[in-house]
Order: structure tokens, then C-alpha cells, then sequence
């Protein structure tokens, strides 16, 4: 469920608004996003996904919360805790396992087809149209 103004150009939620306990938390769907696939996943300690790849889809995982072990199918694996950011090409086989002892919060994103380049405008009086070093 998200709050959202009356002409629906912009929606606010949080996780525990777009449901509980383990699992998916559907961002794209709950939040109305039609540009790109995106999820948040909370993770149980010790869990582990099943190993997954995409057709066409390129993904970014990032943690937001816990200690994730990103395994790929050539057999290495990586840590990811807090703060860690990870890109996947579509074909690479891979999985995450929580290797922490708290819940873990994963956010993917996926899309394919590129990056439509900086397109920010400055709004208002001032200059600058977001944090320093955005330039």
C-alpha cells in the first residue's frame, strides 16, 4: 500500500506498509514503477535463495540492512554487508545466502536497455539541483 497525490505522479510506502514477515516486498507493483523492475527481499538468518538468472534482465542488488554472501555459478562467492553494492549480468547464474545473525534487507533492481544520461533539472531559485559532486 502507498500514498500517493491525486494525480499519481509520485507514491510513498515503506516496507512494512508492502508486507511482513520473510520474503518479497513488491516495490515496483506497490509503488506503481512502470520504468524498471525493482524489490526489496528480507532475508531470515542462515537463509539461502535458490540460484536464478534472467533472459534479458541486468540487475543491481544492494544491502541496505545485514550481511549477504552473493554466490554466482562459477563457484565464487562474495560478501556484501551493509552499505555493499553488486551488478549482475542477466546470464550469470547467482544467489544470496544471509550469512548474517540479524534479518537481512536486500534491495535488487533490474532493467535492460540502458541509461537514459543525467536528465536533472534544477527547480527554484537555487543553482544546484542535488548533492554536492552530482555534476
Amino acid at each position: 500500500m502507498a500514498d500517493q497525490n491525486e494525480r499519481g505522479d509520485y507514491a510513498v510506502s515503506s516496507l512494512d506498509q508492502l508486507g511482513e514477515g520473510y520474503g518479497f516486498r513488491k516495490l515496483r507493483s506497490g509503488l506503481g514503477i512502470t520504468a524498471f523492475g525493482i524489490n526489496a527481499l528480507v532475508l531470515a538468518p542462515g537463509y539461502a535463495t535458490g540460484m536464478h538468472y534472467h533472459d534479458e534482465q541486468e540487475e543491481t542488488y544492494f544491502v541496505h540492512r545485514g550481511e549477504i554472501e552473493l554466490r554466482f555459478g562459477d563457484g565464487s562467492t562474495h560478501l556484501l554487508a551493509a552499505g555493499g553494492v553488486a551488478r549482475v549480468d542477466p546470464a550469470t547464474h547467482r544467489g544470496v545466502r544471509n550469512v548474517g545473525s540479524v534479518d537481512a534487507i536486500l534491495l535488487v533492481a533490474g532493467g535492460k536497455d540502458g541509461y537514459v544520461g543525467r536528465d536533472g533539472q534544477a527547480v527554484g531559485d537555487g543553482p544546484r539541483g542535488g548533492p554536492p559532486g552530482a555534476a
